[in-house]
């Protein structure tokens, strides 16, 4: 078999897509092919992406493979890699309204607060700092502020440590354990939508 008539699919992983968008194998696969037929096979068409889509698509590469093999009969595809790729609609962002934003701030900033003095009440911290306080100076406070204010100002820099982020300014390269969480989140989705959203193509 000649080189003309060979061809290598590599899918790329996910992608971005908007409504009426025609996704042809160019935007969701890297192509490898004689150059007579390589920019013919990227423009094929793969699929249209309408509202009754939803959120998500999986393109599978046998759905690939019989649009190349209907226009181009007779080429022998390789596959290289992943056998999936999902397409991610991406609908119009809606503004966020400012009354919503301090709401739903203002719900956090509460909820990470009761947290932090509740764990605080059930392991006595307060009692704790002031037997340390009293070990120490040798005398008793109800209020050890040497230890209190200390303590306040390294739970938030420890917390801005833990997530590696100030604002929006990465720290260091190093993940947080939170983007972490959300990488293993987003992989068992993926997993997800391609063994229950691809059930057309599997049939």
């Amino acid at each position: 078999m000649n080189q003309e008539q060979s061809i290598y699919i590599k899918m790329r992983h996910r992608i971005g897509v908007t409504l009426n968008q025609t996704v042809t194998i160019h935007d969701i696969a890297q192509v490898s092919a004689h150059p007579s037929i390589q920019s013919q096979i990227q423009h094929l068409s793969i699929h249209t992406v309408k509202p009754e889509d939803k959120n998500f698509i999986v393109i599978d590469i046998m759905r690939i493979v019989r649009v190349i093999q209907e226009n181009y009969p007779g080429l022998d595809i390789q596959n290289v890699g992943a056998a999936q790729t999902i397409l991610e609609v991406q609908f119009e962002k809606k503004k966020i309204v400012p009354v919503y934003f301090v709401l739903i701030w203002l719900l956090l900033f509460v909820g990470a607060a009761l947290a932090i003095m509740n764990f605080h009440e059930d392991v006595s911290m307060r009692e704790v700092q002031q037997r340390i306080y009293t070990v120490i100076t040798g005398e008793e406070t109800d209020k050890p502020l040497l230890f209190q204010v200390p303590y306040s100002i390294g739970l938030g820099l420890g917390m801005i440590l833990f997530f590696n982020h100030v604002f929006r300014k990465r720290i260091n390269e190093e993940p947080s354990p939170l983007e972490v969480e959300m990488f293993n989140y987003d992989q068992d989705l993926e997993q997800y939508l391609i063994i229950h959203e691809n059930k057309g193509d599997r049939k």
